[in-house]
């Protein structure tokens, strides 16, 4: 038997719990920003992230609200997606703190930053990746905003590649899932696509 649930019928906050908790793992786009009215730099989780295009190179994650990165990020048109590894766990979740508007998480967090190369935001200098971004579009839909970047420069460190490719257990990446649940990588399953070519039925009738 399933339980019916209706958005349209249902409080926002309580379909929204109800979305979070079914859609997982979600990667995390740790963005930092600049604020325009003070030069202060902003940095802060979302949970909505995914790769919208790769010819050109373009990531996206949705803000739910006007938050602080995305009035930053319309009035610069750059920002760093910082990659988020489970060794640094306590210190995504504080920048996710809702300071006043002005006051860097960089500072209050106490995380080191470093210069980008390619836009003005920097980077978490702990972070094993980051993808420096340009603005290509927002899209409103509803109380949320996607938000469109060009991927213009990316940086990987050293101790996360395997002949040149980052390496999943090494790079520890962490998820969100629902209420205040987080989640690591745990066990892996590796299985290739199968060609056509070599279908052989369905797997549950090998």
């Amino acid at each position: 038997m399933r339980v019916d649930f209706d958005p349209a019928e249902m409080p926002r906050n309580d379909f929204y719990k109800l979305l979070t908790a079914t859609v997982v793992p979600r990667p995390i786009a740790w963005v930092s920003t600049i604020n325009p009215d003070n030069d202060s730099s902003n940095l802060a989780p979302h949970s909505f992230f995914s790769i919208a295009s790769v010819a050109p190179p373009v990531v996206m994650f949705s803000s739910v609200g006007r938050k602080d990165t995305l009035r930053n990020i319309e009035a610069t048109g750059e920002f760093v997606v910082n990659f988020t590894p489970e060794e640094l766990f306590e210190q995504i979740n504080d920048t996710a703190t809702d300071f006043p508007r002005g006051v860097s998480e960089f500072e209050a967090v106490g995380i080191e930053s470093e210069p980008s190369l390619r836009v003005k935001p920097p980077r978490v200098a702990a972070s094993p990746v980051a993808l420096e971004c340009e603005l290509h579009s927002t899209v409103r839909i509803g109380d949320g905003s996607v938000v469109f970047g060009r991927v213009v420069h990316a940086v990987i460190s050293e101790d996360v590649l395997v002949d040149g490719h980052p390496e999943i257990e090494k790079l520890r990446p962490l998820a969100r899932l629902g209420k205040n649940e987080w989640g690591t990588v745990g066990g892996l399953r590796d299985l290739a696509r199968v060609r056509h070519e070599d279908w052989r039925g369905p797997a549950a009738d090998r």
